[in-house]
């Protein structure tokens, strides 16, 4: 295919992919269990995982994502397998672009829904433990002039922000230097597949 966007490595992993929760496989005993998106932008994803003494042992997954969702997703079902919970927290989806050898920037948002797919996991698997809220996803800076962060985006998101001025209003964002429009434009748009308009 001449007009193909994606590397070799996405292309290998969203033909062939790693860890896939196939219908037959009932019986995946998992000890945690994650799941956003929105199934309306036909971007979900589902994280199971097998954990022992806080390490990730074994995993699963399913989405009704595109290219890109099932190539990042598959990736990082590799790279968490041997992990310790604390780490694999720690992933963010650049990581998982620079493992796949890059994916278009209109793209990038559909590697999101695995990294917090395995959050929720995570996380369902402390509640569980009775270690609710043990670990924390890092902040990061969006617009460094008013110090806001993806999380303060995400949570304009769920307040209502849908677009660049609604964003601006309930954060301030780009009223000073305005380079950040850009980069929280994209975050604001990826919101949107992870959790429906």
């Amino acid at each position: 295919m001449s007009d193909w966007l994606y590397s070799d490595t996405v292309k290998d992993h969203f033909t062939n992919p790693r860890n896939v929760l196939f219908e037959d496989e009932a019986s995946f005993d998992a000890d945690a269990r994650g799941q956003t998106g929105n199934i309306k932008c036909g971007d979900q994803m589902l994280m199971l995982l097998k954990i022992k003494d806080d390490v990730i042992t074994d995993v699963r997954w399913k989405t009704y994502g595109c290219a890109s969702a099932i190539a990042s997703t598959s990736m990082l079902s590799e790279t968490i397998k041997g992990m310790s919970i604390e780490d694999a927290y720690k992933i963010k989806p650049e990581d998982l672009v620079e493992k796949l050898g890059g994916l278009p920037d209109y793209k990038i948002h559909c590697s999101v829904l695995g990294d917090k797919a395995l959050r929720s996991a995570i996380d369902d698997y402390l509640a569980k433990t009775g270690r609710p809220g043990m670990l924390r996803e890092e902040a990061m800076e969006i617009c460094h002039c008013l110090g806001i962060t993806d999380k303060d985006i995400e949570a304009a998101f769920h307040k209502g922000a849908r677009t660049w001025e609604q964003l601006q209003q309930a954060t301030k964002i780009g009223t000073v230097c305005g380079s950040c429009r850009q980069k929280a434009s994209e975050l604001l748009h990826g919101l949107g597949h992870i959790y429906g308009n």
